[in-house]
């Protein structure tokens, strides 16, 4: 018996499912993206339950990590594992048997499907090929641990997992503080590996400075954990305290400055990676408050030079 086929394998799909048929069946979404538990089996809506349910197949990140939720709600229904590495591969097929009349419904390990996790690609295809799309909301690491941070709530910028080596890891990071800069003031939310956490927030010290931040390790499992600090001060606790779990880190947005004329320049640089002179000019003017004439003169010898 192979992982696709074994959940579920006993159990009789006639009184596991409800049939759907006529208009019901008709107005059923090919795809539904259900949100599941990111700890707590409890958290996990009769809604999202009664869909997983009903529909003919559960796409799975692993099938063996869904088998518990599955499992612990009573749950049946077959599952097929649709990952990274399989997910272009399998999506032909899948789309055919939508076409035919098998409902689907997608979920990840945990949390809101296609956020840093898998399926981007299956969801594309779907729009695409005209098949109707639904979901249904519920946990997400992300946003709990924006809330728990006590930082800003909004505008907030997630980047889920960067690059795990320090070198990128740094490039991006500084991207984000160039974009700061040039006028984005957001609190950041990202993900990280608890191996790699103390090395990710020394990095964020280096490029950010002295910011508040939180890490929100383990949501919602016992041993839940939001510590706060400046992202040095907790970069020295997680290098003596190795942590274990899931990690958010969430990061407070930049402290408003008056713009001198090394920060007037390096805004002005980051934004003529991309832009036109006027367009950048005239989006350093916005951020930092500056006469539009003052920028654009010096855009346009940064530009020349």
């Amino acid at each position: 018996m192979n992982e696709e086929t074994a959940q579920g394998a006993n159990v009789d799909e006639t009184t596991a499912r409800p049939s759907v048929s006529g208009d019901d069946a008709a107005s059923w979404p090919a795809l539904v993206l259900v949100s599941t538990p990111i700890g707590n089996l409890q958290d996990f809506s009769p809604r999202a339950r009664d869909t997983l349910a009903t529909v003919d197949v559960i796409l799975c990140e692993d099938t063996r990590t869904s088998a518990t939720l599955l499992r612990a709600h009573g749950i049946g229904t077959r599952t097929q594992a649709l990952h990274e590495h399989n997910e272009s591969a399998r999506i032909p097929a899948l789309i055919d048997a939508m076409r035919a009349g098998t409902r689907f419904a997608l979920i990840s390990d945990a949390g809101t499907p296609l956020v840093s996790d898998p399926g981007y690609r299956l969801v594309r295809t779907v729009i695409e090929a005209g098949l109707k799309l639904s979901g249904i909301p519920g946990p997400n690491a992300a946003l709990l641990a924006l809330t728990l941070s006590g930082l800003p709530p909004h505008p907030y910028l997630f980047s889920g997992f960067l690059l795990p080596k320090s070198g990128a890891r740094r490039a991006a990071l500084q991207k984000l503080r160039s974009a700061e800069m040039a006028g984005l003031g957001a609190t950041h939310i990202f993900y990280e590996a608890p191996h790699r956490l103390a090395d990710f927030l020394a990095d964020a010290s280096d490029v950010f400075g002295p910011r508040p931040a939180a890490v929100c390790r383990e949501l919602t499992k016992h041993f839940e954990e939001v510590r706060r600090g400046s992202l040095a001060e907790l970069a020295a606790h997680y290098a003596a305290h190795a942590p274990r779990g899931e990690i958010c880190v969430v990061i407070g947005p930049a402290v408003e400055e008056e713009a001198s004329a090394e920060t007037l320049d390096t805004a002005l640089r980051a934004a003529l990676a991309t832009l036109s002179v006027k367009d950048a000019a005239a989006a350093v003017a916005l951020a930092t408050g500056l006469p539009k004439k003052q920028v654009y003169a010096r855009a346009l010898q940064l530009s020349q030079a």
